[in-house]
């Protein structure tokens, strides 16, 4: 019986020894993402937005500026930072991820969801993700997008205003109208979100939309035109908004439908279709 126990102590004290292991070996490969979200938000807490700003990857740059960032934490009372609290961290294939919550001066706890990609072999944010807080509705909230087998979007955000719908689709047709007239999807793809440019090269956009590039068709006078956009824009079950309308150009009218996700703190073309008739 002694030596059973024995037997016993040695494989309890055996696995114990493994999960500390484990543990250590966890904590170890997500050090790198936490010092940057550690460094982020000291430069957060000293209200150095320029600073916290360098600690974004470059997509994240690319569509969220300094003012635009400071807006974000400003909303989210994430600029009275205090500390952080991590409950789950991982690290895999290049690419790293925290969940956890943020602790204000006042005292307050906000939920949040922090993803990293490597650049030059250093760690960068590529995403920020705060649970909307307050009275919510579907038709008022955008959810999380899983579009195919894509990544999901990086935050929930309320729908975006008529003017800031308009705002969307005379960018994106703009730089849609760039590209046919250069004959090459090349900058009409820098501007689409990720999920798309991950699964579309310039040459598989040049395909999708060579009947416009062989028409040569001049969509630079919409520049100069306001699009009509439909009433009752909501977020699908992917957490996509669907924007269809049209311009108000003669003797044809130009219609058009164009899909958005919520990615790297603003909306992001995911979807893009126009018909002349």
């Amino acid at each position: 019986m002694k030596r059973f126990f024995s037997i016993l102590l040695k494989i309890i004290g055996g696995v114990v020894v493994f999960i500390i292991l484990i543990l250590v070996i966890a904590f170890y490969s997500t050090s790198g993402i936490v010092d940057v979200a550690d460094e982020f938000f000291q430069a957060v807490k000293e209200k150095n937005i320029a600073r916290a700003h360098s600690y974004l990857a470059e997509d994240f740059k690319a569509s969220t500026d300094e003012a635009a960032l400071s807006d974000f934490l400003s909303k989210g009372a994430i600029l009275n930072y205090k500390d952080s609290s991590w409950s789950e961290r991982s690290v895999e294939n290049g690419q790293g991820k925290l969940s956890g919550s943020v602790t204000t001066e006042s005292g307050g706890t906000v939920p949040i969801e922090m993803t990293f990609t490597k650049e030059n072999d250093a760690w960068k944010i590529y995403s920020i993700q705060k649970q909307a807080a307050g009275l919510q509705s579907v038709s008022d909230v955008g959810e999380e997008a899983t579009r195919s087998a894509a990544p999901p979007s990086d935050a929930t955000s309320s729908i975006p205003s008529k003017a800031e719908q308009i705002a969307l689709v005379s960018q994106s047709m703009h730089d849609f109208a760039i590209s046919i007239n250069a004959k090459s999807m090349n900058h009409f793809r820098k501007g689409i979100a990720k999920m798309w440019r991950d699964q579309a090269s310039v040459k598989d956009l040049n395909e999708i939309y060579g009947s416009y590039i062989k028409a040569e068709a001049d969509l630079s006078i919409l520049d100069n035109l306001e699009p009509t956009i439909e009433d009752g824009v909501k977020a699908d079950e992917n957490g996509m908004i669907s924007l269809k309308g049209y311009y108000p150009t003669k003797p044809k009218r130009v219609n058009f439908e164009q899909g958005y996700i919520y990615e790297g703190g603003e909306w992001k073309l995911v979807m893009f279709n126009a018909l002349i008739k």
